[in-house]
């Protein structure tokens, strides 16, 4: 007898088990990893479909932890940053574990609490070159790195421009007691620091996480 192909039909929402939360296409979900013992995946759904047999599958496009990226973990990418790939596939829907929100940079550094389902992303990613789009990003500080909400930053009260305590030989404590802070080169110092420009992902790739 001939095999009969499963009929799919798509389906406006989904309750993930044991926690009877309800998701939808456009929602980021969390999807359990194959090894039980490291972070879940970060995905948008995109479609969800279920077959004659109820079984629910959901189309998903993946986001990519900076250490799953050619060129890996660099001391910019904060540590809930993540890059939206061109990696699409269908997953069973009971490997979504639950729900997340994956916002814009500016969005994230804007969040007045930071909860664990909180990501952020403001690079595309193109899995099989490593390609990153956009190509360039503004970068900061004497050492040319983009922004890590990570790590805190002062702004030169003349210039805008905004500098790590590490690159300018001081505390953390040290730097929230500037007031104001007068970068070298608005103060006429000889050891002159550059003023913000930009960068490619590319010539990122050369700095190492400390």
């Amino acid at each position: 007898m001939a095999k009969i192909k499963p009929v799919k039909r798509n389906l406006d929402s989904y309750t993930i088990r044991g926690i009877n939360t309800v998701v939808k296409p456009g929602d980021y979900v969390l999807l359990r990893s194959p090894e039980s013992d490291t972070i879940p995946y970060v995905a948008q759904m995109k479609k969800i479909q279920i077959d004659n047999e109820n079984n629910v599958t959901v189309w998903l496009r993946w986001y990519y932890r900076p250490e799953d990226s050619i060129g890996g973990r660099k001391l910019f990418h904060g540590a809930k940053e993540l890059f939206l790939s061109d990696h699409y596939d269908f997953q069973n829907a009971l490997t979504i574990q639950g729900k997340c929100m994956v916002h814009s940079l500016k969005n994230y550094t804007n969040l007045e609490k930071i909860e664990a389902e909180d990501y952020y992303c403001r690079y595309e990613y193109k899995a099989a070159t490593g390609v990153f789009v956009p190509s360039c990003v503004r970068v900061y500080c004497k050492c040319k790195l983009p922004e890590n909400p990570d790590l805190l930053m002062v702004q030169c009260e003349e210039c805008k421009n905004w500098y790590h305590p590490f690159c300018l030989e001081m505390t953390i404590d040290q730097a929230k007691q500037l007031d104001p802070f007068m970068c070298s080169d608005c103060n006429g110092e000889e050891d002159k620091i550059e003023k913000t420009n930009e960068v490619s992902e590319g010539d990122m790739l050369n700095y190492e996480v400390k």
